[in-house]
C-alpha cells in the first residue's frame, strides 16, 4: 500500500490497494467501454491477474490490471475516472506496478497503448514494438521495455 499527495488533491492522500475483478469493473466500464455492458468489460484470465485501484477518500478512481506469464508482465485495462485525470494518478499506479512486476522477477513489461497515449509510457521507458494496430477504431501500438529500466525523474512522485 502507497500514499501520496499531489496537485490540486494536495490535501487528499491517494491510496494504492490491490482489489477484485468485481471493483474494478464499474471504472473499467465508466471510462474504457460505457456502450458495453459490465460483463463485456471482463478480459480473458481476469481470475488469474493482479488488480490494483488508487483511491482517494475511500473512492476507487483509477485501475490497473497486471497479468504474468514465465517473467512477461502485461498492463491491461488502465482507467482513471475522467474527473481525475491529468492529476499525477496515472503516473503513480504505473510507477507502482512498475515497481511490483520488476520484484516479481519480470524481465518484459508491455502494454497495447492508444496512440495519443504512448508519449505517456515513453517517460517510463517503454518504446513502440511492432506497427500500429485499431481496436474499435482507435489507433494503437505495443509498448514495451525489458528491465532493468531508467525512468525519467520528471514522472516520477514523491512517497
Amino acid at each position: 500500500m502507497s500514499t501520496v499527495s499531489n496537485g490540486s488533491l494536495i490535501n487528499t492522500p491517494w491510496e494504492i490497494r490491490r482489489i477484485t475483478v468485481a471493483a474494478a469493473l464499474p471504472i473499467r466500464h465508466r471510462v474504457l467501454w460505457p456502450n458495453k455492458n459490465m460483463e463485456e468489460c471482463r478480459v480473458e484470465d481476469d481470475d488469474s491477474g493482479e488488480h490494483f485501484g488508487v483511491f482517494i477518500n475511500e473512492t476507487l478512481v483509477c485501475v490497473a490490471s497486471i497479468f504474468m506469464t514465465k517473467g512477461i508482465a502485461r498492463l491491461r485495462k488502465f482507467a482513471t475516472i475522467e474527473e481525475y485525470q491529468n492529476k499525477g494518478i496515472g503516473r503513480f499506479v504505473l510507477k507502482h506496478i512498475m515497481d511490483f512486476v520488476e520484484q516479481q522477477s519480470a524481465s518484459v513489461f508491455w502494454c497495447d497503448a492508444r496512440e495519443n497515449a504512448m508519449s505517456f509510457y515513453e517517460k517510463f521507458g517503454m518504446s513502440a514494438q511492432g506497427e500500429r494496430f485499431f481496436k474499435d477504431d482507435i489507433p494503437y501500438r505495443k509498448m514495451a521495455v525489458t528491465f532493468p529500466v531508467s525512468i525519467r525523474k520528471d514522472t516520477l512522485i514523491e512517497k
